[in-house]
């Protein structure tokens, strides 16, 4: 695969040249620490009860594990660290990384930081996305009943099924429409894409309606909104097919934003617990195999798809690549694009960058104390997946190697 000579992943000189030797250090005390469960288990239990009860961790946690994978506290700081991603031609996308917050007024405070967000990416070089969660601008209930009547009404068919809501409901509904409209409307104006977080399968059925609402409105010469498809779910792959359908007939382009998916367990259990059929895949292959379906699907229909491949995996960036060789086009298309979570894969980032790509690292920030759900997902995520630990570390501890006999 002629590829292979031209990106090197396990090039650690052109993957870690952005980090000092003291953060490749705490690089490697961190993923060495994620490779033991029992810590990874404490951690995950003390870290959130410590916040919570104003005990002074505060500044361990952002020498440490917040550093690693969270551009900062405000938006000022996460722009500077932007600019060091930007001098080895790698993007960023800003995520305001604040969950679980109910009630109106955090949701409309919400929405004028994803814009503050927005505003502020237009004016900087090498922002070209940002991301939003609908979780962060409605009420998890007010989805979840959404998605049963969806369910109820034989499953998803890019309708809200708001007539099984109260008045105050469809009031309340009607004002989470509005948030992610004005979101929308402003990112079309500012020219900065918007990538709409995927979320729990039993709430995932409004985003979708949601999501393909504001792309009929917004995507008609360009994508700036995009769909999040979880290809660890059986059923995502048809749904970017009929996606795509919707978006023949209804005239505008698709915006996808293709990953894998996290938290298997939380969904296979809730799936026995209640009694229906996992929405999961019987195992990590048949989820590798959709994912790059979906990959080589919107490759084949770029005139009316914008891809944002976001993945973790080597192989899946390399065959997009291929196939951009392929059909002999630019690796920076226009509507080509990689991304990974900062604090992880620099392997696959940077040297997607240095071969010419189209790349960036998924940015968040926001408070400690609203980021700890965040970054408990990173230190869940890194000890569930062994591979990708080991990968990680084996990288890092290459390059420290490197740097000593240097």
């Amino acid at each position: 695969m002629k590829i292979l000579e031209k990106i090197d992943f396990d090039d650690t000189k052109t993957a870690f040249a952005y980090m000092s030797d003291r953060q490749l250090k705490l690089a490697h005390l961190l993923f060495a620490s994620m490779n033991m469960d029992w810590l990874v288990n404490l951690g995950l239990k003390i870290t959130p009860w410590a916040i919570n009860n104003k005990l002074p961790v505060k500044g361990l946690i952002k020498a440490t594990i917040f550093e690693h994978f969270v551009g900062g506290e405000t938006l000022s700081e996460t722009v500077k660290v932007a600019e060091k991603l930007s001098k080895s031609n790698v993007q960023a996308i800003l995520d305001y990384g604040v969950e679980g917050k109910d009630g109106e007024e955090n949701f409309d405070q919400a929405c004028e930081e994803f814009i503050r967000v927005i505003k502020h990416a237009a004016l900087q070089p090498g922002i070209p996305y940002m991301s939003v969660k609908v979780t962060g601008l409605a009420r998890f209930a007010l989805l979840e009943k959404l998605d049963a009547a969806a369910t109820e009404n034989s499953g998803y068919n890019g309708k809200v099924h708001t007539e099984i809501l109260t008045p105050g409901e469809v009031g309340e509904w009607e004002r989470v429409v509005d948030r992610l409209y004005r979101i929308a409307a402003i990112a079309y104006e500012s020219n900065v894409g918007v990538l709409i977080d995927a979320e729990d399968s039993w709430i995932q059925d409004p985003v979708d309606a949601l999501t393909m609402q504001m792309m009929k409105n917004f995507n008609r010469q360009k994508a700036v909104v995009f769909n999040t498809f979880q290809l660890y779910r059986h059923d995502r792959l048809q749904f970017l097919k009929d996606s795509f359908e919707k978006s023949v007939e209804e005239d505008f382009i698709l915006g996808a934003k293709l990953v894998r998916g996290a938290y298997l367990e939380k969904e296979r259990e809730r799936a026995v617990q209640k009694k229906y059929p996992s929405p999961i895949q019987p195992d990590k292959e048949s989820t590798d195999k959709d994912y790059n379906l979906a990959i080589k699907f919107c490759m084949e229909h770029l005139d009316r798809i914008s891809l944002v491949v976001a993945s973790h995996n080597e192989y899946s960036n390399l065959y997009t690549v291929q196939l951009l060789q392929e059909k002999d086009l630019p690796l920076d298309h226009p509507r080509v694009h990689f991304s990974q979570l900062y604090g992880m894969s620099d392997n696959i980032t940077f040297n997607l960058a240095k071969a010419g790509c189209s790349v960036s690292k998924y940015l968040p920030f926001g408070p400690i104390k609203d980021v700890i759900p965040y970054l408990m997902r990173r230190a869940q995520e890194n000890s569930s997946v062994k591979g990708q630990t080991g990968r990680e570390l084996g990288l890092i501890k290459k390059e420290l190697k490197r740097r000593k006999e240097k």
